[in-house]
């Protein structure tokens, strides 16, 4: 199927899915990888008290907070 067919067809509100073999399907630099980091129990404390006002993982918090810091420095 030419990019063209499928583009109407999206737009349209067909379903698209059946062209693609999901199983393949990568999403570039998100892909995770586990990572081990000691932080002292005050920070942890203040890191729950947080999460639990948004009504957010822990995880999230820091993953948000660090994304951010990287993306003011440019990195």
């Amino acid at each position: 199927m030419k990019a063209k067919e499928l583009d109407k067809k999206f737009d349209e509100g067909k379903s698209i899915l059946e062209h693609f073999d999901l199983l393949k399907v990568r999403r570039p630099n998100l892909e995770q990888k586990r990572v081990n980091v000691d932080f002292p129990i005050w920070m942890i404390q203040l890191l729950d008290k947080e999460a639990k006002r948004l009504g957010v993982p822990r995880q999230s918090i820091i993953k948000i907070w660090l994304a951010e810091r990287l993306q003011k420095s440019g990195t």
